[in-house]
């Protein structure tokens, strides 16, 4: 299993059924290697990446994330298993630890230690598994313990809402073998104040959120900047704006860092999927 250099992270939850279907011949029209996928509430994980793999032809489809909450370590193995046996070892399974008020809010479940929750889940997956077999399996690791685990029990880590100097991190204590996916949000627009207004709406739902916030924290950032929705220096760290070139240039610091792929996020106006098809087809050739 090859992930290649680049390719699109995508929420499918902005997409009608039709859409979806649309979005993915427009990634691998464009040459990207792979389309992730987070787990919304509009669409079961493994269900959606069927979806996606039957609309495709070469396109690796990865979940970025499918929370652990949401199915039992049999349940996820056996999807994985399935999904590769049907479509010809395209399917990255990532998981994911997800968020408290996701858990405990919306599935009505106990939100336990991240890391040693993550750990006996993984060992779950794996159970089976016929000897010597690597599992197409990834995690959402931001912090160090989470990416040391990532590198003992896994393919690699898919990192989200992170800088280029948390990719160098992550790619020293992952090692030169792993797998370093890294999410980053961009759009093209050169009007400082509108590209931001759209970072800003699109990070909103983040920025409450404890995982990340402790994860800007150590990246540098201060409470200052990440309060009453982000200074100009954070939102132009997490959502990448100006020219072709200009996004561009960011997108290969990442690269510079560490990363061996890097998923691009497009941001656009609401309901504008003109606009975000644009975004992919100028940043295909990173």
């Amino acid at each position: 299993m090859k992930l290649g250099r680049l390719g699109v992270w995508y929420s499918a939850d902005k997409c009608n059924a039709t859409q979806v279907g649309e979005l993915v011949r427009v990634v691998e029209r464009n040459g990207y290697s792979a389309y992730w996928y987070p787990e919304g509430r509009g669409h079961e994980s493994m269900a959606l990446a069927s979806h996606l793999l039957c609309k495709s032809e070469k396109l690796m489809v990865g979940s970025s994330i499918a929370n652990i909450y949401a199915r039992d370590p049999w349940s996820a193995r056996q999807g994985m298993l399935f999904l590769n046996e049907f479509y010809g070892d395209r399917f990255i399974l990532g998981l994911g630890v997800s968020h408290k008020p996701m858990v405990e809010g919306l599935r009505g479940q106990t939100y336990d230690k991240p890391i040693g929750t993550m750990s006996a889940y993984l060992d779950g997956v794996h159970k089976g598994l016929p000897t010597g077999t690597a599992a197409p399996v990834v995690v959402a690791a931001l912090g160090p313990k989470m990416l040391e685990l990532a590198a003992r029990k896994t393919m690699g880590a898919v990192p989200y809402n992170v800088t280029p100097r948390h990719t160098a991190i992550a790619k020293k204590i992952l090692g030169p073998d792993k797998i370093l996916a890294v999410e980053q949000k961009v759009t093209i627009e050169t009007d400082p104040a509108k590209a931001r207004a759209l970072g800003r709406k699109e990070l909103a739902r983040y920025m409450v959120l404890p995982n990340y916030r402790n994860n800007w924290l150590r990246e540098g950032f201060t409470e200052a900047e990440l309060a009453n929705g982000g200074s100009d220096r954070f939102i132009d760290a997490m959502c990448l704006w100006g020219d072709a070139d200009t996004v561009r240039r960011g997108l290969r610091a990442h690269f510079d860092a560490g990363a061996t792929h890097v998923c691009l996020q497009p941001v656009h106006e609401e309901g504008n999927m003109a606009a975000r098809d644009k975004i992919i087809e100028t940043l295909a050739d990173v």
